[in-house]
């Protein structure tokens, strides 16, 4: 692992000294801003959608541009990046990276950990909805921009909104190094317009920069009542993206993100807000699509097309998301295994997850089809942000209370106030959950169910096997009687117990009646860190008559690679030679039954996850002319 690289020193949650920061800063603009810099395509429209009924006064219209900046402002500038962002584990943020964190502040107390691992289960889930919808809403509303230059192609946007998609997801095992490179540029320029549209209409309606007096969104819901509630569902799509910069903390350290988020995504992304604003106060038939209608004429198919390319590399970093959530999830034994492709020599973070990509790409094409427009997939936009929100806050409140000692005083008001910004967020898009904000629940339930299925899955395997098996004690004892017949050659058994005798040590026994010479139980343990040092990896103990326990650790952020590991073990004093070695894999056929453990509908779930995950000989990368797998049947 190069510890020295830039990424590297970026996950210690601080940015490279020197020249190392404007690169990371570049970079930072097309990954982590991709999602909340595409907001302004549609975000101040939907307010206005008929839906709900309001009509562009200047009254409305200055509320709701009042809303869209202080949202800007309380969440993404004081929640996320003064505050949020502070909990990094060891540089990592994302939801399953915070779960770990809290957990490690509540060792002591089991009934709570329960609930924060269920919190942290149906947080990562619910990013799987974001990760689906945000590339058929960004790309779509993209597209509908054709509509505006000519009304006459509007038959056509569903079709080639489609295409961009499936090419997208179609290019996606030639991983992100080559055009991963024009991100940032292109980001950095589409911000660049989105301020340079804003400020020229700004210009014509300074009027417009009263909303930035929050007496206006206070006057909004006075005049509006429920109605105005209901707008925060829309409000809300200013802020989605925002996760975002929690979750790749790790790629680029706090202070690359906060550099560019100060430097030109705020002023780019309020600036085209507070233009949309002014041009529909001059205009207010320009409401049906007031970003597209910023710009001149002659200016609209370029408008096009970076949209285009903007809400590609935002669907892009989503994407790219789900797959590291995946491999987090793969790690931490909340999924199985799955096939993991590295698109990338250099960069480690650049992984292809074939099955999740398809499956998102055939859920994106149920979503545009189904949908048919952006503004319809409003509907069911946001819900899973928002609730991914509230749980990052409440995790952060308890790790704030717990590991960085706040006192109550301090923790209650503050986090009390987060909470009830993103709860307001959360009931007026739950509001919104019949005309379509159900798909991405039933998408975050779904995942749910297979995450905690597989999880309580494993551990009743691992009872099952406990029932039958024997105290390595017992083994020992024969083996020192000299009852046992040994052949030369080392022997490594894969096993998550070693104070017991794996089975398919035991098979061997039964069938072959022989025992290695030299026999390793090898043990490989998930950290709830992101990485593990070198030093810390490997550890073997001696347990005498040529006996050893070999337990290897791995974060969650880290793959599997067995044969190197072993190689590590020489500087330890056991070495290998990996032609003399043979590793031993328990192969189990399981058995759905109705003794107690899980319903068994749930059994059978686990029992069809485990025939679809990838080989323990694969996922480890162990030499396939070197494995013996030696089979048994488990009930459950």
């Amino acid at each position: 692992m190069n510890t020295t690289s830039p990424s590297a020193s970026a996950a210690a949650g601080h940015a490279p000294a020197g020249a190392n920061l404007a690169p990371l800063v570049v970079a930072a603009f097309g990954v982590v801003f991709g999602d909340i810099g595409t907001s302004p395509l549609y975000a101040l429209r939907e307010c206005f959608s008929p839906h709900y009924g309001l009509t562009p006064t200047p009254e409305n219209v200055l509320g709701i541009v009042s809303l869209m900046f202080w949202a800007l402002t309380l969440v993404i500038c004081g929640e996320y990046i003064l505050v949020v962002m502070r909990a990094d584990n060891r540089g990592e943020g994302g939801i399953l990276a915070l779960m770990a964190l809290t957990l490690r502040g509540l060792f002591r107390k089991p009934r709570t950990r329960w609930w924060v691992v269920a919190l942290g289960l149906f947080g990562a889930a619910m990013f799987y909805g974001d990760g689906v919808i945000t590339p058929a809403i960004s790309v779509l509303s993209a597209v509908e921009g054709l509509e505006v230059a000519a009304p006459q192609l509007e038959h056509f946007v569903v079709p080639l909104a489609l295409t961009v998609l499936i090419l997208l997801f179609a290019f996606q095992h030639r991983g992100t190094a080559t055009v991963g490179a024009l991100f940032g540029p292109v980001m950095c320029g589409w911000f660049a317009t989105l301020g340079l549209l804003g400020l020229y209409n700004l210009v014509q309606h300074p009027a417009v920069l009263a909303a930035i007096n929050p007496l206006h969104a206070v006057n909004f819901f006075l005049h509006n009542g429920w109605t105005g509630f209901l707008v925060l569902g829309s409000v809300f799509l200013v802020i989605t993206g925002g996760e975002a910069l929690y979750v790749d903390m790790g790629h680029f350290g706090r202070t690359p993100i906060r550099v560019a988020w100060f430097s030109l995504v705020l002023p780019g992304i309020a600036l085209n807000y507070f233009g949309q604003g002014a041009l529909i106060l001059e205009n207010p038939e320009t409401v049906r699509n007031p970003f597209f209608l910023l710009a001149p004429a002659w200016l609209l198919y370029p408008l096009v097309i970076l949209a285009t390319l903007a809400t590609v590399i935002a669907s892009q970093a989503v994407i790219s998301g789900v797959f590291s959530l995946t491999r987090q999830a793969v790690q931490l034994g909340y999924l199985p295994r799955f096939t993991i492709v590295h698109t990338s020599s250099e960069e480690i973070g650049q992984i292809y997850i074939p099955r999740a990509n398809w499956a998102m790409l055939a859920a994106v094409i149920v979503l545009v089809v189904g949908f048919g427009s952006s503004s319809a997939l409003a509907a069911a936009y946001g819900i899973s942000v928002t609730v991914t929100m509230v749980l990052t806050t409440t995790l952060t409140g308890v790790v704030a209370y717990t590991l960085w000692n706040w006192p109550l005083w301090r923790c209650l008001p503050l986090f009390a106030l987060f909470l009830c910004i993103d709860l307001s967020f959360f009931t007026a898009n739950a509001l919104k959950i019949p005309d379509g904000g159900w798909f991405p629940l039933l998408i975050a339930a779904l995942v749910f169910t297979l995450m905690s299925t597989w999880k309580e899955g494993r551990e009743l395997l691992a009872k099952r096997l406990r029932e039958e098996s024997m105290p390595l004690s017992v083994l020992l004892a024969g083996v020192e009687r000299g009852s046992i017949h040994r052949v030369p050659g080392t022997a490594v058994f894969l096993t998550s117990s070693a104070q017991e005798v794996p089975h398919a040590l035991l098979h061997n026994l039964k069938h072959n009646k022989v025992l290695h010479e030299r026999v390793v139980l090898l043990t490989v343990e998930t950290e709830d860190i992101p990485r593990v040092a070198e030093a810390e990896r490997i550890a073997i103990e001696a347990i005498g008559h040529e006996f050893y326990r070999l337990t290897v650790r791995y974060g969650f952020f880290e793959d599997p690679n067995l044969p190197r590991e072993l190689e590590l073990c020489a500087a330890h004093g056991l070495s290998f030679d990996l032609a003399d070695t043979t590793f031993f894999l328990g192969r189990e056929t399981l058995i759905a039954t109705r003794r107690p453990g899980m319903a068994l509908w749930r059994e059978k779930l686990f029992v069809t996850m485990s025939l679809n995950a990838q080989r323990a000989m694969d996922f480890f990368r162990l030499p396939t002319n070197r494995v013996v797998e030696l089979g048994a049947q488990v009930e459950l």
